[in-house]
């Protein structure tokens, strides 16, 4: 699959090790600083990314993710809990995610480009319940990620 040599995998997740991968990217005719905001504003992804739903800040943090922030969420139709792991302004942003059976590592890369913000966002999953959809529904973490980007792009 395609990946980006700029993802930073953290120790024991792994692209090679996944039992499911995604790999997305688009250019956006805005700044990295505009794409971030709406990225970071993670109470409001329901608005505007049909995939999400009833995402609620643990630890509140303003109403935006923070480099500690922990969150809970249903997306893919399950009950998710995860935590920031990655966190720099306008440029990185990065997740686990874990529920039963599964543990995923989302990552998203924001890089200024000629016409405005190149975003590679990539995904590994783990685990039973990941294998399973896998064999179910090879495509849909793809897309379901393809249109996350498609209406970030809208926005």
């Amino acid at each position: 699959a395609h990946r980006s040599p700029e993802i930073h995998w953290p120790a024991g997740v792994s692209p090679e090790r996944a039992n499911v991968f995604s790999h997305n990217e688009i250019t956006i005719d805005a700044s990295c600083s505009t794409v971030w905001g709406h990225l970071v504003a993670a109470p409001q992804w329901p608005t505007w990314y049909s995939n999400a739903h009833d995402v609620r800040l643990v630890d509140d943090g303003g109403g935006l993710l923070t480099a500690h922030s922990r969150f809970e969420w249903t997306t893919f139709g399950s009950r998710i809990q995860s935590d920031v792991a990655e966190f720099a302004p306008e440029r990185r942003l990065a997740w686990f995610g874990r529920r039963p059976g599964v543990t995923a590592y989302h990552t998203w890369l924001l890089s200024p480009a000629k016409n405005g913000c190149e975003i590679v966002t990539e995904e590994a999953t783990m685990g039973a319940a990941a294998a399973a959809s896998r064999a179910t529904n090879p495509g849909g973490i793809h897309a379901g990620h393809e249109l996350w980007l498609t209406r970030l792009k809208a926005l």
